[in-house]
This record gives structure tokens, sequence and C-alpha cells, in this order.
């Protein structure tokens, strides 16, 4: 019970107030688009920078974590693409969300902040490369298949390319990889450097979560309610179940461990949403996995921090 009371319903609390603010107009009618933009082109990068600048590189690549975290969302895309698109068929575009509304986990607004709450400065690293992982190559894999799907055949090798190039210009990438060069050289952080780090993605946990309750505002459950239930099972429920499977194969430290399987079970994350609206397609359905999966966590996440003995 201990579990819930410190260290979910402080995140789900946060999540509820940005809602009820939304709700209540409070914040005006872009408050929602604001905050999402402080979080991802300020907070965030200065958070990302300030990891990765100072953690020695086997920290930051931490190849086992990687290939765990990996390793379960594959399994977890197969095993989706098996059974979701035989039971709830599409077009190709819709497949891809429909897939990727499965297993990509809310790790940048969602787990950054849970994990610091659950672990302290331990857990901040461990989020910040599943964050990198899905914003560098999980995202970018699927956006491919979207304009693949789309495209013409004499047009098809542009759509990697442009793919790539989004990683590229993508500011939470760049702030991992500068902060990455920074370790690399062995170069000491300046002491206002690291204050403004610190103060500014320290901004970043609190303003994801808030913009996350905003973001739920008048968002609705319209769709094939079986197919939104069976994503958010598939979600909540066998990624972590495949990441525990991992850890079998390729063990980790314990807060590695435990992040690790925390991270698997995060509710969808809302960029499944903005690419299904920026495409036009799956959108009611990628909503209604992203609430049913983000209300459902409340329980999942309790029972899980209770299973790794945070009582």
């Amino acid at each position: 019970m201990e579990a819930i009371i410190n260290v979910v319903l402080p995140v789900f609390a946060i999540i509820a107030s940005g809602w009820f603010c939304g709700r209540m107009g409070l914040l005006g009618d872009g408050a929602s688009q604001a905050l999402n933009g402080f979080t991802y082109f300020a907070a965030l990068p200065a958070l990302f920078f300030g990891a990765m600048a100072t953690v020695p590189l086997r920290d930051t690549f931490n190849l086992p974590f990687i290939a765990d975290y990996l390793g379960a969302t594959v399994a977890l895309g197969l095993i989706t693409w098996l059974i979701a698109a035989r039971l709830f068929p599409g077009k190709g575009d819709a497949i891809g969300l429909q897939n990727m509304s499965a297993l990509f986990s809310n790790t940048g607004y969602m787990g950054i902040p849970l994990l610091i709450t659950a672990f302290g400065e331990p857990g901040k690293l461990p989020a910040i490369i599943a964050t990198v992982i899905v914003g560098a190559l999980v995202m970018p894999f699927y956006i491919a298949i979207i304009e693949y799907v789309r495209s013409d055949a004499e047009h098809r090798l542009q759509v990697f390319a442009d793919a790539g190039l989004g990683v590229v210009k993508s500011p939470l990438v760049i702030s991992a990889v500068l902060g990455i060069l920074w370790s690399a050289f062995g170069l000491p952080v300046p002491v206002f450097l690291s204050k403004f780090c610190e103060i500014l993605g320290s901004a970043a946990p609190p303003a994801a979560l808030f913009a996350m309750g905003l973001f739920m505002v008048r968002k609705s459950f319209r769709g094939d309610r079986a197919e939104i239930a069976l994503l958010t099972g598939l979600k909540l429920l066998l990624h972590p179940v495949l990441a525990f499977g991992m850890l079998l194969l390729i063990p980790l430290e314990q807060t590695w461990a435990d992040s690790l399987l925390v991270l698997a079970a995060l509710p969808t994350g809302s960029l499944v949403f903005v690419l299904s609206n920026l495409y036009g397609v799956y959108t009611q359905r990628s909503t209604g996995v992203i609430i049913a999966s983000t209300f459902a966590s409340v329980v999942t996440l309790s029972l899980l921090f209770n299973l790794l003995g945070m009582r």
C-alpha cells in the first residue's frame, strides 16, 4: 500500500491536476501546446544533457540493459502483429500505428518522473536511455513504415532518409549525444552549466506529467473497445512479462532490472496520438489506448512496485 501512496499516487495526482486545470479552462486554450513545447524543447534536453555529461560512458552504453529493453519491445511487436493485426485487420499504416500503440512506452513524460520518484537519482539514467531508444529507433521505424506504405516505389528510398533526418533533428537525441560527447572527452561540467541543467531539468518531470493531464481533456474512448482493451492488456501485462523473460537471458544489476520492468509496464505514450493525428489514421483508437492504459496503469504499476518489494 505504501508503494501506491509514496510512488504511484503522487505521479498520477500531477496528471490529474493537469486534467482538472485543462477541464476548467484555467490556463487558456494554448496551455497544452505551450507546456508540451517547454517540456520537449527545453526541460527534457537540459535533463538529458546534464545526466549524460556527468556519467561514465560504460553506464550510458549499458549494452545488457539496451539489449533487454529492445528485445522485449521487438518481441511484443511481433506478438502484436500476429494477434492484433489478425483480429482487427486494417491498412498498412493503421496496422503500424496499432503495433506502435502496444509497445511504445511513455518513457519521457511518465517514465522519467516515476523512476526518479521510485529510485531517486539512480533511476534517472535508465529512463533517459529508454527515452533515447524510443525516440531515435522505435518512433522513426514506425514513421518509415507509414511513409513506405503511402509512397510509390520511386520515392521509397527517400522515406528512410527523411526518417533518419528526423532523428538527427530531435532535441532529445541532440542533447543526449552532446552529453555523451562531453563525457567521452572527459570535460568537467562548469558549475553554471550544471546548475542550469539541474534547475531547468528538474522542471521536466512535473511539467511532463501536467502536460499529460492537459492532453487528456476532452479525449474519448471512441473506436473499437475490444481492440483498445487488447492493446492495453498487451502493453501493461505482456510487455513487463517479456522484459522479465529478457532478464532471465541477460541479467542486470538490481536497480537497472527494476527500472527495466517499470519502463516496460508504463502506459502507451502520447506520441502515438501525435503520429496518428499527423497522418489522419487510427486517431480514435490510439487515443483510446493511451487513455485506457494510463488509467489502468494506476493498478498495474502499483502491483508491480509491490512485487518489487517497495512497500
